[in-house]
């Protein structure tokens, strides 16, 4: 069974168009302990969601994960404990035909329980299955036309 994930980036850095020039690229954005413990939990198949951060701030596509996370050599400069790198490789889905602003989902009663609405630092975070239906049908993407 996969599950559903809410992966975010700064568009600066990462912009999710790179995803899909490259088809699939391997996605490196987890910084805080809380989204590395989420992004362990991560398995090949799962279906994510791809958000920009500002100044963007909407969701912009879909992706799969082409992996289960693993473990990237550790960055120059970094201390010791701070070197672990978790890296996903992801698989590019199907971008959206709208993408929904933040203020958007902040305002929609189906996504009020959704944890990247309470803490929006957060590079990764579990989404419900219907939350996951509820942003697809947000961006006007139809269930049974994904892969």
């Amino acid at each position: 069974m996969s599950h559903h994930w809410f992966f975010a980036t700064n568009p600066v850095h990462y912009h999710w168009d790179t995803l899909f020039v490259k088809g699939k690229d391997l996605w490196d954005g987890v910084q805080s302990s809380t989204a590395r413990r989420y992004l362990k939990q991560v398995r090949k198949g799962d279906k994510i969601v791809c958000y920009h951060g500002a100044p963007d701030k909407s969701v912009y596509a879909i992706a799969v994960a082409a992996s289960d996370p693993y473990v990237g050599a550790p960055l120059p400069g970094r201390r010791a404990a701070r070197q672990e790198r978790r890296i996903i490789d992801l698989k590019a889905v199907h971008r959206f035909p709208r993408q929904v602003p933040l203020t958007e989902l902040k305002t929609n009663r189906a996504l009020r329980r959704m944890k990247f609405l309470g803490r929006t630092r957060l590079a990764v975070t579990p989404l419900s299955g219907a939350e996951y239906q509820e942003i697809l049908r947000l961006a006007g993407l139809r269930m049974d036309l994904l892969p």
